[in-house]
């Protein structure tokens, strides 16, 4: 049976995406059959879209880094037909077709279970960036983070996916959080989701002077990278933690070993690409119980496949806020 498909073709070094039709019989042979219902839009998607970064290494390619729907098919004693799931992660629309099609074949290993409290659409409006900010959330726990530390929590990139859900969740644990962000426009959006500042990127957007600076943050969520990075380990609290998510901004570290060794901080590195079942299956379900639904509604907006060519030039500009669903079936 055919159905609908963001595909990827190159030529001559050039990548081309086109919105079409395509057979069950293309997909991969893995044990697992998904029809979709809805995928997102992330800054990866943006630049395989694009045909940046070289992360897609075979043609013809269907993108889209995560995906929610119901199980179709299955050879694998953990899912039946009608099973409801979600996939991020396991380079899904980067070395295997992704969710940018109204089906996919993917190995049963790769899949969550529904979680209770969520369903197809508010867990893909989470999607993979919900995911990544609550393993940073977990992450910063882990190493002593709580809502009884007096400070804040700050949290860069806090307009776009990871850092709006960041900032959601954590103002609803009972943190005080800190938001940053490079446009104005965006304060009042980033208050409603529970920010308690706001900090302007242009503080933190150039490389420290000091390898030391005032102590601002009992934690942070970075995912910009770059310059701010370093600037952000400057100026955590002794023996507090930065969450490291993106690196948009760029993967040069500027920091000396001072912050680490005299402040004792921790520099986390947020990998959601292949976590194991367990972690997953319980960040999933903190989602599903410490994410206000109704902020996570409002920082949602849908759009169609037919929407992706002009969506991922948007994202690359930073001109897209909070989560953005794509309805496969529109």
């Amino acid at each position: 049976m055919s159905f609908k498909a963001i595909q990827l073709t190159e030529s001559e070094g050039k990548v081309a995406s086109q919105l079409t039709m395509l057979d069950e019989s293309q997909l991969p042979d893995h044990d697992v059959t998904v029809g979709i219902d809805y995928t997102t839009i992330n800054y990866k998607d943006g630049l395989i879209l694009n045909g940046l970064g070289r992360m897609v290494a075979k043609y013809p390619h269907v993108p889209g880094i995560d995906f929610s729907g119901t199980v179709l098919e299955s050879r694998s004693a953990q899912y039946k037909p009608g099973d409801q799931v979600i996939l991020t992660g396991w380079r899904v629309g980067e070395a295997h077709w992704g969710g940018m099609a109204e089906k996919a074949r993917v190995k049963a290993e790769w899949l969550v279970p529904m979680p209770e409290g969520l369903d197809v659409k508010r867990a893909m409006a989470l999607g993979t960036a919900g995911f990544t900010a609550m393993l940073a959330i977990m992450a910063l726990e882990a190493h002593g983070l709580s809502p009884k530390k007096e400070g804040e929590v700050l949290v860069t990139g806090a307009a776009g996916g990871v850092g709006s859900v960041a900032v959601a969740v954590l103002a609803n644990l009972g943190y005080r959080v800190a938001a940053a962000t490079g446009r104005p426009e965006q304060h009042d959006y980033l208050k409603s989701l529970g920010a308690a500042s706001i900090v302007d990127r242009k503080e933190l957007s150039e490389a420290a002077k000091k390898p030391l600076l005032s102590e601002r943050w009992i934690g942070a969520i970075d995912n910009v990278g770059g310059a701010s990075l370093g600037t952000v380990l400057a100026s955590l609290k002794h023996r507090c933690s930065c969450a490291s998510v993106g690196n948009a901004s760029g993967v040069e570290l500027n920091a000396t070993v001072i912050p680490f060794l005299l402040r004792g901080i921790n520099l986390l590195g947020i990998d959601s690409g292949a976590s194991p079942l367990p972690e997953r299956t319980t960040a999933w379900k903190r989602l599903a119980g410490e994410m206000p639904m109704d902020k996570l509604d409002g920082m949602t907006s849908i759009a169609g496949l037919a929407d992706l060519p002009d969506l991922a030039k948007s994202i690359l500009n930073g001109e897209i806020k909070g989560r953005t669903l794509i309805d496969v079936k529109r």
